[in-house]
């Protein structure tokens, strides 16, 4: 099981209920990759949730777990960056990308990443089938928290207390999972629930794709008019599908080498989202429904 790529748990999504349930741990939703650490002495291994290795990439989370209380297993946790008390997806997506070695010792001196360990799948050569608040209490034992290997908090109750927080300070949401859950590979369980902050804007269509089917949408900024902020796959129905082509036929401008087809901006539609990027984008993008009546100039991005 070391040093090979596994599939990890994984949450699924639910609607904010009651978040007060005795049965179940509530933690704060940190924003970044899904890794898994593996460890064996001094070697360390880290994977993405999609089997990617990316040890190489994090230098300092490497030499960090080198020195971790256990000899031998496997941490899955969250790689992030703290920036102002918050995990920005941006800036541990940044250092994803980076490949030269050069680049990847100054970003983690300038850009330093974290990772936030949320539960232990093996321990030596044996596989945790405790449940899910022993397993919790091993990891305090195994990890010493430092700057690069912490541990995630985690409450038994105040989960409304939790939510509003983590809204207020602007997280991404909240993980709330059954105490006595076990911990299953390549599973999205129910036992394992994420509530999450959605946001909702007012956007214009600027164009459309057909294999897969999707909208590009933008805003107006004050620099820029008819900005693209999002390509949107998820949230319609066939139906508005065939409504909406039926209308862009009609006002159809240019198609691009990438199979976009521009049109006219008289059409608009109100989106939800997670958050807005840097870049003036929009991520984790749905679509909510189109509005008839709104005038696309008023379509803005409001910082």
């Amino acid at each position: 099981m070391i040093f090979t790529p596994l599939k990890p748990m994984l949450l699924q999504t639910a609607p904010k209920v009651d978040l007060n349930k005795s049965e179940f741990i509530y933690e704060p939703k940190f924003d970044g990759f899904r890794l898994l650490l593996h460890k064996n002495g001094k070697q360390v291994e880290i994977f993405t949730r999609h089997g990617n290795c990316i040890t190489e990439k994090l230098p300092e989370i490497v030499d960090a777990a080198k020195y971790m209380q256990f000899e031998k297993g496997i941490l899955d946790g969250e790689g992030v960056v703290f920036r102002d008390g918050r995990t920005i997806f941006d800036d541990f997506s940044y250092r994803g990308r980076l490949s030269d070695p050069l680049k990847i010792k100054a970003a983690s001196l300038s850009n330093p990443a974290t990772f936030v360990a949320f539960d232990v799948i093996c321990k030596g050569d044996i596989a945790i089938s405790e449940p899910l608040i022993k397993r919790k209490e091993l990891l305090k034992e195994l990890i010493t928290p430092s700057d690069r290997i912490i541990t995630t908090p985690y409450f038994e109750g105040y989960g409304d207390q939790l939510y509003e927080w983590t809204k207020i300070n602007e997280w991404e949401g909240i993980v709330y999972k059954h105490r006595d859950s076990k911990y299953t590979l390549d599973t999205r369980s129910n036992v394992w629930l994420k509530a999450k902050h959605w946001k909702q804007l007012d956007v214009v269509i600027l164009g459309y794709r057909l294999n897969p089917f999707a909208l590009v949408v933008g805003a107006h900024f004050k620099s820029m008019r008819n900005k693209p902020i999002a390509v949107v796959e998820y949230g319609l129905s066939p139906e508005e599908k065939q409504a909406f082509l039926r209308i862009a036929k009609q006002i159809h401008t240019a198609k691009d080498r990438n199979g976009i087809q521009w049109i006219e901006p008289h059409l608009c539609c109100r989106v939800q989202y997670l958050e807005r990027t840097e870049n003036h984008n929009l991520r984790i993008v749905t679509f909510k429904g189109f509005i008839f009546d709104k005038k696309p100039e008023s379509c803005l991005w409001v910082s």
